[in-house]
């Protein structure tokens, strides 16, 4: 498991942020900004005083991992990182421009944006686990005329649900002060009540709320007594300091206590990210036996709400060390994707620790950089070290990496390198491996004649990149107007998606915010 240290720190950081004052309204605590509705079905928020400095909100927690180089290929030919699910960062940043504002640069995570687009890779059965592809070509954002993108995707098998194992859920909800701000809680209570309708009835659910002090609201229960649950839920509400810690504890302590060998077993945090009560013993304990219970099979989902007043670090983090991921709901449309459309990603792990490795054959490739990832680098040799954590992949879930690269000479062929896929079987911990040679053949002479979700997947990676102020987009005078007007294009080659429409908004909206 990778190292208790960098999330220990991150809590330590949110609680001292927040010590200032607690979540509860009174003279003392942060003054907030006044927010816009967000669209389709999510529920307004309260009104507040200016945020500090003219951000647009206050008290909001990123960490900048950098920006990947282009490295040359004889000083360093492989490439080597964890796989990623998360998706946060890109309804985080659709909840800024809904708001009418640009996200915060630290806020853009590129690899988040592609994944939240659905793919067109060929799906292997649940068994086989993972699948690798490669493809790509030409496109209009690269550095020079003869670079290309190398387009590699991960698709992991996909359940219909009615065959996969029992869930044994154990929801830790924060109802402190913060979580009353735009009546964020009732969208954690809305969202709840959608997973609920989706379950199957021998699913068990048990909910632990936390405020200044953790509670016990309702142990594991089968979903079959779905009023008993839904009782509980309806009474959840807002109040209190912010004891993260305390809640954390004690969701584990349900989801052990209610352990069910060969059934799913997963933690759900729903909160804000802040933490301002309990000691850093605390805090130090908690993520410690979040370590250990990952080991057993207990994995940690967080799904983030609200902004301003919020820590994206830390629930990002929380994910990473609880061999979960990462989720951040701004509508209820938004919950509805997540646990009723994606429900079977969201619940089944059919690969654990996926790592990628790919190794440029200096012969052909001059030099290379990968496009996000920045913060799921790994050693070189930790890719066959299966001690080492990685990435874990829900079923039906894809990844995909961009790399941009540069041929030795212009219309070079031959093989580009090699690509290898390592993961672990959930249930039996036995160590899969697949590898794919990375040809020339496989990628296109113009941006046309690639795949169209190739050419979202670019598309949507160079509006992360100009968001996040890229060097590599400055470099090319890329800015939001001229990635915007791809929208119209996307629309056309990919008219049924509803994702896509929204994305060529959002790019419109982004333009008009930055030049006004």
């Amino acid at each position: 498991m990778r190292s208790t240290r960098l999330v220990i720190g991150l809590l330590v950081v949110a609680l001292a942020a927040s010590a200032c004052g607690s979540d509860s309204y009174d003279s003392t605590a942060p003054t907030f900004g006044q927010t816009q509705p967000v669209p389709s079905e999510t529920i307004a928020p309260s009104a507040t005083l200016a945020p500090p400095n003219d951000e647009p909100y206050d008290a909001v927690f990123f960490d900048n991992p950098g920006v990947n180089p282009f490295i040359d290929t004889e000083d360093d030919s492989i490439s080597t990182f964890a796989l990623d699910v998360d998706t946060g960062s890109y309804t985080i940043a659709r909840r800024y421009l809904t708001d009418g504002h640009l996200p915060d640069e630290d806020a853009v995570r590129v690899e988040e944006f592609v994944n939240y687009f659905d793919q067109d890779y060929l799906a292997p059965s649940i068994e086989e686990g993972l699948a690798l592809s490669v493809d790509g070509g030409s496109t209009p954002f690269v550095q020079n005329s003869r670079n290309q993108v190398v387009r590699i995707g991960v698709q992991a098998g996909r359940d219909d649900g009615e065959q996969r194992a029992d869930a044994n859920l154990v929801f830790v909800i924060d109802t402190s002060g913060s979580m009353e701000r735009e009546d964020r809680l009732g969208l954690v209570k809305r969202s709840l009540e959608l997973l609920v309708s989706a379950l199957n009835p021998t699913d068990t659910i048990g909910i632990v709320e936390y405020g200044s002090q953790a509670r016990l609201v309702l142990s594991p229960t089968p979903v079959n007594e779905e009023n008993e649950i839904l009782r509980a839920i309806d009474s959840l509400h807002p109040g209190g300091s912010t004891n993260a810690a305390e809640g954390l504890q004690m969701g584990y302590r349900l989801a052990n206590e209610a352990f069910r060998p060969g059934a799913i077993n997963r933690v759900i945090l729903s909160s804000d990210g802040v933490a301002n009560m309990g000691p850093t013993t605390s805090a130090e304990g908690i993520l410690d036996l979040i370590e250990g219970d990952a080991e057993r099979g207990i994995e940690l989902v967080t799904v983030g709400f609200g902004m301003g007043n919020y820590n994206d670090v830390l629930m990002e983090q929380l994910a990473n060390q609880g061999d979960g991921f990462y989720a951040y709901v701004d509508t209820l449309d938004e919950a509805r994707k997540l646990f009723v459309e994606g429900l079977s990603g969201t619940l089944q792990t059919v690969a654990k620790d996926a790592k990628i490795q790919v190794a440029f054959n200096p012969g052909t490739v001059q030099s290379w950089r990968l496009i996000g990832f920045e913060n799921r680098a790994l050693n070189d040799e930790d890719f066959r070290d299966d001690s080492v954590d990685a990435g874990e992949i829900g079923a039906g879930h894809t990844v995909t990496a961009l790399y941009e690269v540069k041929p030795v000479e212009e219309g070079l062929g031959g093989e580009l390198g090699s690509v290898s896929l390592r993961w672990l079987d959930p249930a039996s911990g036995t160590p899969n491996e697949t590898q794919r040679v990375i040809s020339s053949t496989d990628l296109k002479s113009d941006f046309a004649s690639t795949a169209p979700r190739f050419q979202l997947d670019v598309v949507v990676a160079q509006y992360a990149e100009v968001l996040r102020e890229s060097v590599w987009a400055r470099q090319i005078d890329s800015d939001l107007e001229d990635v915007a007007a791809w929208g119209d294009h996307l629309v056309r080659v990919l008219p049924d998606d509803a994702e896509v429409v929204e994305f060529a908004g959002l790019m419109r909206q982004a333009a008009a915010v930055a030049s006004s």
